[in-house]
């Protein structure tokens, strides 16, 4: 792929930085839209400097406009995302959601950009039908009435919108759903770092011995997590070698019990614990293992061990817990 110009909103987020950094390494320019409500400047640290940052909403088409300016391509990654929001804004997660999405596409039309990349969410699936999930299984919203749901929701109308618009109004829209990333300084609001501080807290308060460990559930639910690495490295295959109007998953294959992912995270502290189950957050799912059968033809093997990442995920959060409330998410 030739050198481009690229607008990443949300820009600064977990992913959308890492996709940043990629980007830059390949000798791509790069501006950033992002409002800094979830993100962080520290993720781009090692590239300060290289690329163009518009401060502003989504939700705001002049701003939008302004970032698009002369680019030629837009990576649209910017949502509200974390379960704690899903359920405590759920209006705002639509809104960012639905009216960034409008904006996306309604600006790539004016300004003639003729390819637009788009993030969704395994969280289209819910209860898959079957595991590991392809990419042409239905999308299902369960129950309107819950608020969990306003997230993947508004994911599947983002999928809707740029496949539909796609079709005549650019040379190349891409969706990926990206599965369950995990990494260093992915955020305060997932399993991994809210396991990683409870054993923290718990190997303080008790020196010896092993350790209670409630769970939300039985901790016999999968998952399969994929390293950031992994998945950045995913997404710039995706966007060298995908094909117009096609889904990507964005994940690893190799399913894994949270029951697991606790044990892992307590062998990094090199304590034992004892899981203790308890009721499951409602509408959350039992199992989710993407089909990566598409991502591997593009060129994609994953490399990090989870055990691997976990560690170095684990040392990240241990080494930075006053980094927890750096800020309070205020978007509204």
């Amino acid at each position: 792929m030739s050198s481009k110009t690229f607008l990443v909103t949300g820009g600064t987020g977990f992913i959308g930085a890492a996709l940043v950094i990629k980007l830059l390494k390949a000798g791509h320019a790069v501006r950033i839209l992002d409002n800094g409500s979830r993100g962080s400047h520290r993720r781009l640290l090692s590239v300060e400097g290289e690329y163009d940052l518009v401060e502003g909403d989504v939700r705001d088409c002049d701003t939008f406009e302004r970032a698009a300016r002369g680019v030629d391509s837009v990576c649209h990654l910017a949502f509200v995302n974390g379960t704690a929001f899903f359920y405590s804004m759920p209006e705002v997660v639509l809104d960012v959601g639905v009216k960034g999405m409008i904006n996306a596409i309604d600006v790539c039309k004016k300004l003639n950009i003729g390819e637009l990349i788009v993030a969704s969410s395994s969280e289209v699936y819910q209860n898959p039908p079957s595991i590991p999930t392809d990419e042409t299984v239905p999308l299902v919203i369960p129950d309107v009435f819950n608020p969990r749901y306003s997230y993947g929701a508004g994911k599947i109308l983002s999928e809707v919108m740029a496949i539909n618009y796609g079709r005549k109004f650019f040379e190349r829209v891409i969706v990926f759903r990206p599965h369950n990333v995990y990494g260093p300084d992915m955020g305060w609001e997932h399993v991994v770092p809210q396991f990683v501080m409870r054993l923290k807290d718990s190997c303080t308060s008790q020196p010896t011995g092993k350790i209670a460990f409630p769970i939300q559930g039985s901790g016999s639910q999968t998952r399969a997590f994929v390293y950031i690495e992994d998945a950045a490295n995913a997404l710039m295959l995706i966007l060298h070698h995908g094909k117009h109007l096609e889904i990507y998953n964005v994940g690893n294959e190799k399913e894994v019990t949270i029951a697991a992912v606790a044990e892992l995270i307590a062998g990094y502290f090199k304590r034992e614990i004892e899981i203790l189950p308890g009721a499951p957050a409602k509408g959350s799912t039992e199992r989710r293992c993407p089909d990566i059968t598409k991502l591997r033809k593009l060129g994609f093997e994953p490399k990090v061990s989870l055990a691997e990442g976990i560690d170095l995920t684990a040392s990240w959060y241990n080494d930075h817990p006053d980094l927890a409330h750096d800020k309070t998410f205020v978007l509204q």
